[in-house]
């Protein structure tokens, strides 16, 4: 048939639907196939191309013709063309064994000769080469367990690992020794670290490539986990026998390969169980039948019940003028700027379901925002409308309502009582500025520059009953991935079936030109919810990012770092 010659390929893009429109007119009177690639990239041309195809005549169209498309997942890719078309998707392997048969199968081969020779540098490419698929496997798999592997779940291909093989093949042959501060450095900070964006993932990548390129793992039967069960083979290993080994691996893979606890594997089922739930929550129907009472008047009972339930805004002329602005004390301010975040969001609270009962009675028209917020509030939702003027939380709505009655609770107590010895640092709508408060007080007091000035952590073993004279107490942090062990007062491996845990009162002390301590300590991100990823700031940080604590530990950072350990200010329920 000699498709190869009746064959017109396109890559989409700008300005580019022109041209594809012409190529599909004259290959639909020729009979000729056309491929359309990457589609995500030209949304604009999209519906044109839907239309081109629903007008296709078998009248006046070849018998012949092929329309060919791919596309990443996106939102712009006509609906029409999926259902009508015949789709097939190209995913990557699940499981540390599929990637390391699919890693042996398809790119090992291409050094067969090598392999085979006399070349003394054989041995340790072999030993080096099967670790390093085992690293990729494992920088694939960790994305499962979510935020508890990596922060933002990044896109690694098979042309990472196969550039990361080759450039191993080729400093082999350079170097006398094995290179390993070239070879981390390339896979590391280029090629896999090339990818990430978030400086908690790279510093997470860089400790788990110690375990894979490093004067260990050239030794015969070394092993890569706790039980022995992923472990280097004898250099004199022919590659089939690799390919047997690899299919003795099992299915399911365990934490312990991947650093982490076992309580990640219940992280892992958990999220796939809400996410199923949630799927189904949105397929249910929005109509009842029978004696069962109606969306609407479930929606404004529950709306009704918030309103009644959150508290009245805040009066900040009285707030103001009880805290003023004082050179001596910034925390005032502080109080002051909280007072008027939670008042935007109390006010936008109150006035939309106001809004919302008077549509509901049909006394206004129900916008598409109130249909929205009316269908947030029936399924136990957090609105749009209001999350978009409040702090970031996970929590259903339920939840959050008591969630926000705590936090104004919190506020309230320090303004009729004045500053507390301790701090609930949940409770703050922007914690860095509260932080930033605390330093500018230390500075002021010691007329220093406040880009001097570092915070030292103290976990305390009971609650201070008075403020500190330098620094601040703060409460209400948890722990993922670890727990605080009260009796030798440092990090400790989590219980089973414990995967969060409160951290005790902590100890935020200002110093000027402070070091950071060489060992026993764990640097650990404080993130305001579980998710960990946000909007990459301009400090190279997550915008959900607070501040980096540090915690005693008797184990190496590198462990709690494989861990996933960080600390939350708020968790999902």
């Amino acid at each position: 048939m000699k498709f190869n010659k009746k064959m017109l390929v396109i890559s989409l893009g700008q300005g580019q639907g022109p041209r594809a429109e012409a190529m599909l007119l004259s290959a639909m009177e020729a009979g000729f196939w056309v491929f359309f690639q990457n589609c995500h990239l030209s949304p604009s041309w999209m519906p044109s191309l839907e239309q081109l195809l629903e007008n296709i005549s078998l009248d006046t169209t070849h018998k012949d013709f092929r329309t060919w498309l791919t596309s990443t997942p996106s939102p712009h890719f006509p609906v029409a063309i999926l259902q009508n078309g015949s789709k097939m998707t190209v995913e990557p392997p699940k499981g540390i064994k599929a990637n390391m048969m699919r890693a042996y199968l398809s790119q090992v081969p291409e050094f067969h000769e090598f392999l085979n020779s006399e070349n003394p540098k054989v041995g340790n490419f072999k030993l080096l080469l099967f670790s390093l698929c085992l690293f990729h496997g494992v920088c694939l798999e960790r994305r499962k367990f979510g935020p508890l592997g990596f922060n933002i779940p990044y896109e690694f291909t098979d042309g990472d690992l196969r550039i990361c093989v080759s450039q191993l093949h080729m400093f082999l042959m350079e170097y006398s020794e094995i290179p390993f501060k070239v070879l981390v450095y390339t896979a590391g900070h280029i090629n896999y670290g090339g990818r990430v964006t978030d400086d908690w993932d790279r510093r997470c990548i860089m400790n788990l490539l110690e375990d894979y390129y490093s004067l260990e793992v050239v030794h015969e039967h070394h092993n890569f986990d706790e039980d022995g069960i992923y472990h280097q083979l004898p250099v004199t290993t022919p590659l089939p026998d690799y390919l047997t080994y690899i299919r003795t691996m099992p299915l399911n893979d365990t934490p312990s390969i991947f650093g982490l606890h076992p309580n990640a594997d219940i992280s892992y089922a958990q999220s796939e169980t809400f996410n199923c739930l949630a799927t189904l929550l949105a397929l249910q129907p929005r109509v009842v039948s029978g004696e069962a009472h109606s969306k609407e008047d479930v929606t404004a009972q529950v709306a009704t019940n918030i309103d009644e339930t959150v508290p009245d805004i805040f009066d900040e002329e009285v707030i103001s003028f009880k805290y003023p602005v004082l050179y001596e004390e910034s925390l005032n301010t502080v109080l002051v700027q909280e007072v008027i975040r939670y008042n935007k969001l109390l006010s936008v609270i109150h006035s939309s379901i106001s809004e919302m009962l008077r549509a509901l009675k049909g006394l206004v028209v129900m916008s598409q925002a109130l249909e929205e917020m009316s269908h947030s509030i029936f399924t136990n939702a957090v609105p749009n409308m209001w999350a978009n003027r409040a702090y970031p939380s996970l929590k259903p709505l339920g939840a959050w309502v008591k969630d926000l009655q705590q936090r104004i609770e919190f506020l309230k107590g320090w303004i009729d009582n004045g500053i507390p010895p301790v701090f609930w640092i949940s409770g703050f709508y922007f914690p860095q500025a509260f932080l930033t408060g605390t330093m500018q007080n230390f500075a002021r007091k010691s007329v220093i520059s406040i880009d001097s000035i570092d915070f030292n952590f103290k976990v305390l073993k009971q609650t201070p009953t008075s403020r500190p004279e330098d620094g601040c107490c703060i409460y209400g942090l948890f722990l993922e991935g670890a727990r605080w062990d009260e009796n030798i007062h440092k990090l400790a491996e989590s219980r089973k079936k414990e995967l969060y845990t409160a951290l005790p009162v902590v100890w935020l002390i200002p110093k000027e030109n402070r070091k950071l301590p060489e060992s026993g300590i764990y640097q650990c991100p404080v993130y305001k919810t579980l998710t960990r990823a946000g909007t990459l700031s301009t400090t190279g940080h997550s915008t959900n990012y607070v501040v980096t604590i540090e915690i005693p530990s008797h184990r190496p950072q590198k462990h709690w770092i494989k861990r996933g350990v960080a600390l939350f200010c708020a968790l999902d329920f």
